[in-house]
């Protein structure tokens, strides 16, 4: 990658209301829309957001749901983080199991400018915890669970984030996109 292009690592996770990312048996059905109930919101299919995603980064839970669902990452090269042995059914996924800010400075970095964490919430702590989260891309669902899996839970530390964008759909689903405010350095 020239000096110019800086890749950019983006964690886009889907929450309830009261900030959980799936149910304590690890289901996900919540996400599924309630329809249009918000006539002021806008309804758009993610196109060009999806197509400007050049790689995706997956913990092997959400890589199982993924391949149960129905592959939704297309032939976009995909990284799967994993000490597990897993079924590799497509040429575009690699497993890896070794140093995040490795796979992210000299695995990534020089093949991929735009790169999307899209799974695992240990995951997601982790790298933000590392520092190799540059956006966040949080979905907010309209429903509240009670109980599950904490959207951040434990990151380690307290970080300010600067608002990039706001979207509200029809579905009543809010998207907030926030970067990791320039460093001093």
């Amino acid at each position: 990658m020239s000096s110019g292009m800086r890749s950019t690592v983006t964690l886009h996770v889907v929450s309830s209301l009261d900030g959980f990312i799936a149910r304590t048996d690890n289901s996900v059905s919540w996400m599924d829309s309630p329809g249009d109930i918000y006539p002021k919101g806008v309804t758009d299919d993610g196109a060009e957001v999806i197509q400007s995603i050049d790689c995706y980064v997956l913990g092997s839970r959400t890589y199982e749901h993924a391949l149960q669902l129905g592959w939704p990452y297309g032939d976009t090269p995909t990284v799967v983080i994993t000490k597990r042995e897993l079924p590799s059914t497509r040429k575009s996924v690699e497993f890896y199991s070794g140093d995040l800010k490795r796979l992210v400075d000299e695995v990534l970095a020089p093949r991929y400018k735009n790169i999307w964490l899209v799974g695992g919430a240990a995951l997601g702590q982790s790298f933000l915890k590392l520092g190799l989260v540059d956006e966040i891309r949080l979905m907010i669902a309209p429903v509240t669970l009670g109980n599950g899996l904490h959207l951040f839970g434990n990151s380690g530390m307290e970080q300010k984030w600067l608002l990039k964008n706001v979207v509200a759909y029809r579905n009543g689903f809010v998207d907030l996109a926030y970067r990791r405010p320039p460093t001093d350095s």
